[in-house]
């Protein structure tokens, strides 16, 4: 399995190995565990934008006749 090496201050080392201590896991289950977290809820917002952004095209004409106010205003050529 690849490894990566990272690199704490001594400070957040000691806070990493009390954290871990308290949990009763290892320094590397903390730091695994902590970084599949990230991925999951860096993915997690990514679908969800996109379901926003897929949602908002779907639905951006209902919109603009609900809220006609709040639509930008055409631009003119110039002449």
């Amino acid at each position: 399995m690849p490894a990566l090496n990272v690199e704490f201050t001594d400070a957040e080392l000691e806070e990493l190995r009390a954290i871990a201590a308290e949990r009763g896991i290892t320094l590397k289950a903390l730091v695994r565990d902590a970084t599949a977290s990230d991925i999951q809820r860096h993915r997690a917002l990514k679908e969800g934008a996109q379901v926003f952004r897929r949602y908002f095209t779907e639905t951006a004409g209902e919109f603009a006749a609900a809220f006609p106010d709040d639509e930008p205003r055409a631009r003119t050529a110039a002449a």
